[in-house]
């Protein structure tokens, strides 16, 4: 066989470091403080910053392999540590700051990290299980406020290790099979699964999220990652937008609905990236108090679906283009964008936001098929329902320092994602519902995800959760778990708004009104809390 005659050059983060500090050395890398201070530098004196921390990750005794833990907001901190330790040969493991106490230890341990840097305002969550830990031996704090003090065993300060250490550093990182990353799922079905990411799948995966059909960010835009550094890093955003040089706005904890729409303001980002949850939150803030952000060239949604309401309404009251994402933390995670194309511009605006709602195309470098119960491929039809599958350049192939299971691992080499989706004939993906969250009701399936995204778009409900509880004669019932915008509901009112779309045995048999409805670590909202509650009996009648 006759082989290419191309230059072997490896696929490694140092690639993304030397080319932003050479062509864009003087764009620039914000952060806003806890105190509400912006911190700013530019790329030239990040590429300065990553080489010194590379140094004072050899001076901790830190050897090519080993993990080490963040636990941290978004910051420029983080942003060095996410290039930074890969740089240094390590893996930078990056830890859910919302995890229960429990399940945090469990992925420290399981990952056996040796090092964690820590957050100061983050000090009380990590702190109580600090003894606990089984293979850390070293803590790294950073942005400790005036005068607060620390419990943790082995503490440096960052600043001390960063001054003390020479910008002369030479990358470790030559081989593009090594390690780069390691996320741990969110734990909705159990104990968190790790997910190991490589530098060869980490760039091919940066390069997928800067082609056109997926992302495709520019020098020339001002990003600003609300998806947590600690959700399947950050979505790949820190890496696309520092290889193409773009402005980064990092917001720190200040992650509320007015900040944030301040920060959007202010700054002019262009392309802003968070869960549905999050902008929810931001379209009612706008509502009551207006601010400028036709800056926004794409408001990114992931994690789970936008309501197709919530989608036209930020398009119809602030001209703000929406981006449906789909991915997992095992994609790392991009997986298909919801973007019009050709055949979309004569559409008029309610058939350009019912495309837009659905999770869209597959970007190139994924592969993807759905399957029925017994495995067997099935049609893109748009109306048949099965599992997805994926495979592609950044899918994982098993899960870390576990076996290869079946479970989620098929034996001719597919992911199975849990998703259940229909696929049109163009390529259009449409999640109908996670397999175990779907309602199966006299043997007819009802989808939990279309309730929701059509009860979120009752203008008197903030948020709304269905799931399926057990039913004597229907076997299940899908049950909605309501966070209202007003006092007072009406069902019969809610019912009638759902038999627009849905026929009649879809509807509730009940609705129960909350204050707030439990979320995963990573803003998504947590059925198997809300299941665990209605077994309690804390939602109605077990």
């Amino acid at each position: 066989m006759l082989s290419g005659l191309m230059m072997d050059y490896p696929l490694t983060l140092n690639t993304i470091v030397d080319h932003a500090s050479r062509m864009t050395p003087e764009k620039t890398i914000k952060t806003k403080l806890p105190d509400g201070r912006w911190h700013e530098y530019s790329y030239a004196e990040f590429r300065r910053r990553v080489k010194r921390l590379g140094n004072a990750l050899q001076a901790l005794g830190v050897e090519p392999g080993d993990r080490v833990g963040t636990f941290a907001w978004n910051n420029f901190q983080h942003l060095e540590f996410y290039f930074g330790i890969p740089c240094a040969g390590a893996v930078v493991h990056t830890l859910n700051i919302r995890l229960s106490p429990e399940q945090l230890k469990y992925i420290i341990d399981h990952a056996e990290d040796r090092v964690i840097f820590v957050d100061g305002s983050l000090l009380p969550l990590i702190e109580p299980i600090a003894a606990q830990l089984e293979t850390v031996e070293r803590f790294v704090v950073f942005n400790l406020a005036d005068g607060q003090s620390c419990s943790l065993p082995n503490v440096s300060h960052y600043e001390d290790l960063m001054a003390a250490a020479s910008e002369d550093y030479e990358w470790r990182c030559a081989d593009e099979n090594m390690a780069l990353g390691l996320c741990y799922t969110s734990g909705t079905t159990g104990m968190p699964k790790g997910v190991l990411y490589s530098h060869r799948s980490m760039m091919l995966h940066t390069l997928g999220a800067l082609a056109a059909a997926a992302l495709g960010p520019t020098e020339t835009d001002v990003v600003l990652a609300v998806v947590p550094q600690f959700h399947a890093m950050a979505w790949g955003l820190p890496y696309a937008a520092a290889w193409v040089g773009a402005t980064i706005v990092m917001p720190g904890p200040h992650l509320q609905p007015a900040p944030l729409a301040v920060m959007i303001e202010s700054q002019g980002v262009t392309i802003a990236a968070g869960v549905p949850t999050i902008w929810n939150g931001l379209y009612h803030e706008l509502r009551g108090r207006p601010r400028d952000i036709s800056s926004i060239t794409q408001l990114v949604v992931g994690g789970s679906a936008m309501p197709r309401g919530l989608i036209e309404a930020y398009e119809r009251d602030f001209g703000v283009n929406v981006v449906h994402a789909w991915g997992m933390t095992e994609m790392s995670p991009i997986g298909s964008v919801a973007k019009l194309q050709t055949r979309h511009l004569d559409l008029d605006a309610d058939g350009r936001w019912d495309i837009k709602a659905k999770q869209g195309y597959f970007v190139p470098g994924v592969d993807a098929r759905i399957v029925d119960d017994a495995g067997r491929e099935l049609p893109w039809d748009g109306a048949t329902m099965g599992e997805l599958q994926v495979r592609g350049y950044w899918v994982a192939g098993q899960y870390y320092r576990l076996e290869r299971e079946r479970e989620h691992f098929t034996e001719d080499g597919w992911f199975r994602t849990g998703d259940v989706v229909t696929i049109d004939p163009q390529g259009i993906m449409t999640i109908t519902d996670r397999t175990k969250d779907l309602v199966k009701s006299g043997g007819e399936w009802i989808s939990s995800v279309d309730l929701e995204n059509m009860l979120i778009s009752h203008p008197d409900v903030l948020e709304a959760a269905v799931i399926a509880v057990p039913d004597e004669r229907w076997g299940e019932r899908p049950l909605a778990v309501l966070v209202p915008l007003a006092e007072g509901h009406d069902p019969q009112a809610l019912n009638d708004y759902l038999l627009e779309r849905f026929p009649k045995f879809w509807l509730p048999d009940d609705y129960v009104l909350v204050e707030e409805i439990p979320k995963t670590g990573v803003g998504k909202m947590d059925k198997k809390v809300l299941r665990q509650w209605h077994a309690d009996g804390k939602l109605g009648s077990a």
